[in-house]
């Protein structure tokens, strides 16, 4: 069934609506001018190499690289068993865990950071690169524990169970069957994790320290003093680099078989 003209026009004017700010924003990066202004004559790459000499900028991406890096790979591995127990057993407090695993979703992110600012004092760990690690992960896990659910519920059981019938271990039935099928979802929800981890920036200006300062801080952090063509910069150069990974995730594996599962 082909989406007749209406249809086509409402999806174009979403899609417009989406990527008009991206592109104003990338646009703006090339002015030659000190103020947010278009390039409509003149273009420059001014901006950019004032980005990659100043030292804190580069300091916090390299931070902000690290820490979303680990925060994803810590959510995935606890997702990985929460969702299996969740999607495939049957016990007391399933839904509860369910629910206590998806709550920083509907906690604000706000609330949270004081909460973990207090904890951190308590246990006298602030400022430390580790508990920052720990507080991003408590806030991506319930993105890749979602996709994981989603996985495991498309998948059908009985293989898994055909296998252990025909004398399997379960660790080889879960390396052979179990984490192909769910691998969508891994996939998915590490991207997804390392995403909103590195874009955190709510609950990072609590529990940051000078040392552990993520981009996202920083760049709120030089827009409360003024705000230049070089924060334009910055964000161009997270958008390309953004569409290059994606763009040789696809390549190299295919978006639809990594975020959907298709073959």
């Amino acid at each position: 069934m082909r989406n007749g003209p209406l249809a086509v026009a409402f999806h174009t004017l979403v899609v417009a609506f989406m990527m008009a700010p991206l592109v104003v924003v990338c646009l703006v990066a090339f002015t030659p001018a000190d103020t947010l202004s278009m390039p409509w004559s003149d273009w420059s790459l001014r901006w950019f190499r004032a980005v990659f000499e100043h030292g804190d900028l580069m300091a916090s991406f390299r931070n902000s690289l690290v820490v979303a890096a680990l925060a994803a790979t810590g959510a995935v591995l606890f997702a990985v068993p929460a969702s299996l127990a969740i999607a495939r057993y049957e016990f007391p407090g399933r839904q509860a865990l369910n629910g206590l695993l998806m709550s920083p979703l509907i906690v604000p992110h706000l609330v949270l950071g004081v909460a973990m600012l207090r904890l951190f004092a308590l246990m006298d760990a602030r400022g430390s690169a580790f508990w920052l690690t720990v507080a991003h992960v408590v806030i991506v896990t319930p993105y890749a524990l979602r996709l994981m659910l989603a996985a495991l519920a498309g998948a059908d059981a009985s293989i898994e169970q055909a296998a252990r019938s025909l004398g399997a271990s379960r660790w080889t039935v879960f390396r052979r069957i179990t984490l192909p099928l769910m691998l969508p979802g891994v996939t998915g929800g590490w991207l997804l994790g390392f995403i909103n981890s590195f874009d955190e920036v709510t609950m990072s200006v609590f529990i940051t320290s000078p040392q552990t300062v993520t981009l996202p801080v920083r760049m709120y952090m030089l827009a409360t003093e003024s705000i230049d063509p070089m924060m334009a910069a910055v964000s161009a150069l997270i958008v390309a680099l953004t569409a290059g990974v994606m763009f040789v995730l696809d390549r190299l594996y295919g978006l639809d078989r990594v975020l959907v599962g298709q073959q």
